[in-house]
Order: structure tokens, then C-alpha cells, then sequence
């Protein structure tokens, strides 16, 4: 070895020789490849196809109430707008105060009990007040969605 010849780790590498260890081949799955920065409105809709299953447990389980109560609810102002003379009156602001309760307390409560609070470890399953306030927050726009659905869309088309 002569003393003007660079040490053999100061070498350069060769073009084809293998990389070094730890860092992965160009082309392949490890290879670091550049982040494309998504859109607002693409990671938005992203989450919407996407949801956490405990968010699409309580919006479901309010849905499923608020519809067939809705439902029932039409039922009762179609018959009442088309003349019909039903026990107690026209009710349609109590059966409204009613529907909308009812959609709160059983999204709440549905909620409580199809959304477990997470566990580390272990298959107890835990439950709490936080699942139940999941459900009342989810509750209150889906039973003021099916409201504007059932009165603006498809009462007109029934009477």
C-alpha cells in the first residue's frame, strides 16, 4: 500500500456493486419514493370513505332509529294534512318533540353499547360515558336531517 492511495473505505463505489447494508435497492418496496402532498378536498374525502368504525357505529345506529321513526312520523302528518280525524288532535309538534328525543336517548344509548372504550390489552371490554356522548353528538344532526328530509322531500310527494 503506498502512502499517497486513499484508505479502501474512502473509495467511491462502484455503479453496479450492491448498496451498503440497511439501505434498500433502487426500485424496490423499501426504497424511500417522495410524499405527494394531498389536497384539502382529497383528504377529506379520504376520511369520508373511510370513517372509524366507532364514528360509523354511531352515525348508523342513530340513522337506522331516526329513519323508521321518521317513517312512522310520516305516516302520522300525511294522514293528518290529507283530513283525518285521529285520536287527540293535530300532535304534530309533540310527535316532533318526541321523535327527536327518542332519536337522542336511543343514538346515545345504541352508542353506550356498540362502541367499547379501547383496551390495551386483554378482552374485557370497558364502556363509557365518552361513547355515549359520541352517540348524542351524532344523534342530533342525523334527527334534524331526516326531519328536512321527511317534511322538504317526501311529504310533497305523498300529499
Amino acid at each position: 500500500m503506498t502512502p499517497d492511495a486513499p484508505p479502501p473505505s474512502a473509495a467511491p463505489p462502484l455503479a453496479d456493486a450492491p448498496p451498503a447494508l440497511g439501505e434498500p435497492r433502487a426500485g424496490s418496496p423499501l426504497a424511500p419514493v417522495p410524499i405527494r402532498r394531498r389536497s384539502e378536498v382529497e383528504v377529506r374525502w379520504h376520511q369520508f370513505r373511510n370513517p372509524p368504525r366507532p364514528i360509523l357505529r354511531a352515525v348508523m345506529s342513530s340513522l337506522v332509529v331516526a329513519t323508521a321513526l321518521g317513517f312512522a312520523y310520516l305516516a302520522y302528518d300525511v294522514r293528518l294534512s290529507q283530513g283525518a280525524a285521529l285520536p287527540g288532535g293535530d300532535l304534530r309538534t309533540l310527535a316532533v318533540t318526541l321523535f327527536i328525543v327518542a332519536v337522542l336517548i336511543s343514538g346515545s344509548l345504541i352508542t353506550y353499547l356498540v362502541v367499547p372504550q379501547p383496551t390495551g390489552s386483554g378482552n374485557a371490554r370497558r364502556r363509557s360515558r365518552w361513547s355515549a356522548a359520541l352517540g348524542l353528538f351524532a344523534a342530533v344532526p342525523i334527527a334534524y336531517l331526516v326531519l328536512v328530509v321527511e317534511g322538504q322531500i317526501l311529504r310533497p310527494l305523498l300529499t
